[in-house]
């Protein structure tokens, strides 16, 4: 059987250079990056369609690695793109009920997601309480893990390579022959993040 597709969807602003999601896509076989026309003024219609575009055009089945609001975006799918998913790793979900800018995200889907999910939630990240993650990985039935002040699990919280995420990403889509010494040269930081950006 073939490998997965992996999809990274990153979060509001896109994820730059250095960022574990960057990372991952430029080095790991099989993946593909979501890429949004407008990264700045988001809209659910928008967002969730060319998500869909994207999981409908692999030609294999899809694991989703997603960021604070490409996480929202992806409990959003549709039931067709949706059933092409094997599995999901949320990383940081966005709260959009208290960002006005991502209000068009809201409300946020409580239904339980069809595909085995993982979701990561850190205790003090800025852009949603730790309280919110959990009860969306309830309602999702995802696979909940909870780190200890590591920010918005981005750069500025000291998360480059990150390899506890890719030993999740990796529990998702089973044995593989993935480069993992070169992505986990760097021990994944677990510092209070400076909240510069939702990224």
């Amino acid at each position: 059987m073939s490998d997965p597709c992996i999809l990274i969807v990153p979060g509001w602003r896109d994820s730059g250079a250095g960022h574990w999601q960057s990372l991952w896509a430029e080095r790991l076989p099989q993946a593909r990056r979501v890429v949004q026309d407008d990264w700045i003024t988001p809209t659910r219609s928008a967002w969730v369609g060319q998500l869909e575009k994207t999981i409908l055009a692999c030609p294999q089945p899809v694991v989703i690695v997603a960021h604070s609001l490409g996480c929202i975006a992806t409990t959003h799918l549709g039931p067709e793109a949706a059933s092409r998913v094997q599995g999901a790793l949320l990383v940081a979900p966005a709260d959009p009920e208290r960002r006005a800018i991502l209000s068009d995200f809201a409300p946020v889907p409580y239904a339980t997601l069809p595909y085995r999910s993982i979701l990561v939630a850190s205790s003090n990240d800025p852009f949603c309480p730790v309280r919110l993650a959990g009860a969306y990985a309830r309602a999702w039935g995802s696979e909940f893990v909870r780190l200890q002040n590591a920010g918005h699990i981005n750069i500025d919280s000291g998360h480059g390579d990150w390899p506890l995420g890719l030993a999740l990403l990796q529990s998702l889509t089973g044995p593989s022959d993935w480069p993992v010494p070169s992505l986990a040269t760097q021990a994944s930081a677990s510092t209070p993040a400076s909240a510069a950006s939702a990224g």
